[in-house]
């Protein structure tokens, strides 16, 4: 398959239009900085706003808007997922797990805050992110949508990938392990974002399946595309530090098939995603945006 560039002006036109709003509720959501806990929310605050591309919280708000619903219904589920993802990110770069000093171009929350806080932040963002998909007006949507963001980042999800990946360092390259790390690490997260605005909006289980396996592929094409780009871009175009996967004997596509095959696999699986999107017609068309986006970056 040929990835073609993605319309950049109608993904900026959406995200302009649309970041502001996730912002703002984020906003709302985390706790002021003030008090006995102003440190802790310093943290929280200072992590979540470090200029993420907010692509996870887009996700769901694209997958809610095919399926007809209600932007005020998606918003919680959106913000539920960022948070989701920056607590990982916190725990990510600390010493213990991948023990990186920067993160989207400025210190870790961890070198800014210490570690305690950068403990504390992400298990309070976290922990924030389930009373947020549970609390009007998506309160009547509770048990699936915190089943689904539960099943995506617990240990059938993101943490069975860390510790998969945590676990394998130095141990050689794997094709199993690399699939099985990046399946669960990212590709679980990012299928949740299709799903959990496919919940809000009340979609059928058929219409569920199909963009959960349109994430799935769009999410492992994500990070294989991140794998090889710690090969391939400068620390400044990562915003975080460039090689760390080869220095830390990480398991990553590079290492078991190699930069050409690595970016092979990457657009077959874009084609497979596509293809999940064929139903929807010319109004998935942003979604095809995402797709072919995740691939073609290079930051």
């Amino acid at each position: 398959m040929t990835i073609r560039p993605a319309s950049t002006e109608r993904l900026a036109a959406y995200l302009e239009a649309h970041r502001p709003v996730i912002d703002a509720a984020l906003d709302g959501y985390l706790p002021p900085p003030e008090g006995p806990i102003a440190r802790l929310a310093e943290a929280m605050r200072y992590s979540v706003f470090a200029g993420g591309k907010r692509l996870r919280p887009m996700l769901v708000l694209l997958a809610s808007d095919l399926c007809g619903g209600q932007q005020a219904h998606a918003v919680p589920p959106a913000c539920a997922l960022e948070l989701v993802h920056t607590y990982s990110l916190i725990h990510d770069d600390l010493p213990a797990m991948d023990d990186d000093d920067f993160r989207r171009g400025r210190p870790s929350c961890h070198k800014a805050f210490g570690e305690a806080a950068a403990v504390l932040a992400g298990d309070a963002l976290l922990t924030l992110a389930f009373a947020i998909v549970a609390q009007p007006p998506v309160a009547h949507l509770a048990a699936p949508l915190v089943t689904e963001l539960a099943h995506a980042a617990g240990h059938g999800g993101m943490l069975g990938g860390q510790i998969a990946d945590v676990e394998a360092e130095g141990t050689g390259p794997s094709a199993e392990t690399v699939d099985f790390i990046h399946h669960h690490k990212t590709a679980a997260l990012i299928a949740a974002c299709l799903r959990l605005g496919a919940i809000a909006a009340g979609a059928d289980e058929a219409t569920l399946a199909r963009l959960g396996r349109f994430g799935r592929h769009v999410g492992l094409a994500f990070q294989i595309a991140d794998d090889a780009l710690d090969v391939e871009a400068s620390s400044k175009q990562l915003g975080k530090t460039a090689g760390k996967d080869a220095t830390q004997g990480k398991v990553t596509y590079p290492a078991v098939y190699g930069l050409e095959e690595t970016h092979r696999r990457a657009a077959a699986l874009i084609g497979q995603a596509l293809d999940e999107l064929a139903p929807f017609g010319p109004s998935a068309d942003l979604l095809r945006d995402v797709a072919h986006y995740v691939v073609s970056r290079n930051t």
